[in-house]
């Protein structure tokens, strides 16, 4: 893609970028303090101002759950949308005085809802007339000044990203999102707004945005070719002393990159996903960071820069419009310019206020579209299936995805050079509260089954990989010692490991013993009831994600891909409960793997 000069040359270059907040200081904001060493006992200019963030909103505008058509609730009782976080941001504004404040975001902006899926798929903003996305629209009135590409901004492809970008009132930051060819920016690297002071000199305040390396394997099939994307510390070494050198007198980044250091892929790029936490420590001259991307809440957490040992303060509000980040800095003007003195960081909770009635009744009619979408009668089934124990047992709903996979990829396969291979299939529940009911099932149903717009692919493993990968994927569970007693609230998540990367395997039969350590679980692992031969090849059914190297799982993204298909798996299942008609458990399920200890069942 070619360097997109509008955004970049238009919003992110001073002259252009650095727009004026007129007006004075609101109150508290301008304070002044008695001082030696600055002139004749004169005390020094200060001024405060306030960064509001959030990331990871995911397509929530509204407090609803488009998956069970109700509003959104969660055991803390978390409330979602930036119909909330609006409410939040104009009490900010009106506490500290509307020019005293700039709102960024840290990405993964337009998927993960029913309504940003339906903008981008089912009545698309790329449509000759199409309409302005939902999220452009309550981010331009709410009043955003900068926001960070996301990984996934890239999931419905590149011609969505760059028109919504067009619909947005302010830049997509990216540095590190690079043409393929040029080497150059293809989106703003950042941007540098002025805040006026009752002092005179303006503060100068610049955002460099930075996004995920991870999006060249996850979204390969989008990117490849296209776009690159190096590491953050690499370009944030390159940028964070240009901005400094064109006059910044504060530089935070947003940066969409979690702060643990970790990568969920392995070594296959030589960069690290989560690196918000060694940008700080390696690049001098930042003093805030937005953390985007881990769906963790890190309300203020310091890290020491290695040269400088100056403390810089990263936050991540906690995903979907749950929290709103402030960053409160207090500035001293010194030697001519405006020196950060101090800078702290906290959050707010967006279920203390009501949704903002600007923002609901500016997308009312899209949200009564969507909800008419979701509720469309897909077909029928037998009996209500839920996920509610699949994290610890082998469930009917978790075998639905499964038989729909195997039953894809043995069609798209048939006739071929490897249709008399046997086809397996790997599912994880994503969500511990998906239900399809007895009786009619609805869009909403399945989406709420598979809310990832994963595809699917065929790839070709051994007996000996699919033991290691299994092996693999059983690390979930907490060793358990056999006659201990069993919490199933503590059974799961071992080393914090999220249940969509807990993946069961259908097609074959096997035991997870949670007695046994980490990597010799698998017991009794069968085909058609003999032992799996570890020379033997399988087909194996697999969402791109896990292709592609998310979850780190071992050898599938290494494996010969024999097929992909570009339709979303959800969609998948849409169409093959309309092409059954009605949907019997008893057709498909069955009891493929169980946990054990020294062979005895846990349940």
């Amino acid at each position: 893609m070619p360097l997109n000069r509008r955004t970049f040359l238009g919003r992110s270059a001073v002259a252009g970028a650095g727009v004026a907040l007129a007006g004075g200081a609101g109150a508290g904001q301008a304070a002044a303090s008695e001082s030696k060493g600055h002139g004749h006992g004169r005390p020094p200019k200060r001024y405060s101002f306030t960064v509001m963030g959030t990331t990871d909103l995911h397509g929530n505008v509204f407090n609803w759950d488009y998956f069970t058509d109700n509003e959104f609730d969660d055991k803390a009782h978390n409330d979602v949308g930036l119909a909330k976080i609006s409410t939040l941001v104009e009490q900010i504004r009106e506490d500290r005085g509307r020019r005293n404040t700039l709102l960024i975001d840290a990405g993964d902006t337009i998927q993960g809802t029913q309504l940003s899926y339906y903008y981008a798929k089912v009545d698309p903003i790329t449509a000759r007339r199409g309409p302005v996305h939902p999220m452009a629209q309550a981010m331009n009135r709410i009043g955003y000044d900068a926001a960070a590409l996301g990984n996934h901004e890239f999931n419905y492809g590149i011609p969505v990203l760059r028109k919504f970008e067009e619909q947005c009132d302010f830049p997509l930051l990216g540095a590190n999102a690079l043409d393929a060819k040029t080497l150059r920016p293809a989106f703003a690297p950042y941007v540098i707004k002025k805040v006026r002071t009752p002092h005179g000199r303006d503060v100068r305040v610049a955002v460099l945005g930075l996004t995920n390396p991870g999006i060249a394997i996850w979204d390969k099939a989008n990117v490849g070719g296209k776009m690159v994307f190096p590491g953050l510390e690499e370009q944030a070494a390159k940028w964070v002393p240009k901005l400094r050198s064109m006059g910044a007198d504060v530089v935070i980044v947003s940066a969409h990159s979690g702060s643990s250091g970790t990568s969920s892929y392995g070594d296959q790029l030589p960069y690290v996903e989560n690196a918000a936490g060694l940008v700080a420590e390696q690049v001098p001259g930042i003093d805030a960071i937005l953390v985007g991307h881990a769906h963790s809440e890190i309300p203020e957490y310091f890290v020491t820069n290695k040269e400088t040992g100056k403390q810089v303060v990263l936050s991540e509000p906690l995903k979907w419009g749950q929290r709103l980040t402030l960053f409160d800095f207090d500035l001293v003007w010194e030697k001519g310019r405006w020196v950060v003195e101090k800078v702290g960081a906290s959050v707010l909770n967006s279920n203390t206020v009501a949704e903002d009635p600007r923002i609901t009744s500016l997308l009312g009619d899209e949200h009564a579209k969507v909800v008419a979408y979701v509720n469309q009668v897909i077909g029928t089934s037998v009996a209500a299936m839920s996920t509610v124990d699949a994290p610890w047992k082998d469930e009917p709903v978790i075998d639905l995805i499964n038989v729909v996979q195997a039953e894809t990829v043995k069609g798209a396969l048939a006739g071929g050079e490897y249709a008399s291979l046997p086809v397996l299939s790997q599912a994880a529940c994503f969500s511990r509260t998906a239900a399809i009911p007895a009786g009619e099932v609805t869009i909403k149903d399945a989406a709420g089954l598979y809310p990832f717009e994963n595809t699917l692919e065929a790839r070709l493993l051994t007996g000996a990989q699919l033991k290691d990968y299994l092996e693999y994927s059983a690390k979930y569970y907490v060793q358990t010692a056999a006659g201990a007693p069993v919490d199933t609230s503590k059974l799961t998540n071992s080393e914090n490991i999220p249940d969509y990367n807990y993946d069961v395997v259908s097609g074959v039969t096997y035991d997870i013993d949670i007695a046994k350590p980490v990597g010799s679980r698998i017991v009794g692992l069968s085909f058609e009831g003999a032992p799996v031969d570890p020379a033997a090849q399988f087909v194996f059914a697999v969402n791109n994600y896990r292709a592609s190297g998310g979850g780190n799982f071992p050898h599938v993204p290494g494996a010969k891909q024999l097929w992909a298909n570009s339709d979303e798996i959800r969609n998948t299942i849409i169409g093959w409960v309309k092409a059954k008609g009605s949907v019997d458990p008893a057709e498909f399920a069955s009891v493929d793997w169980r946990l054990t200890r020294e062979g005895v069942p846990v349940f």
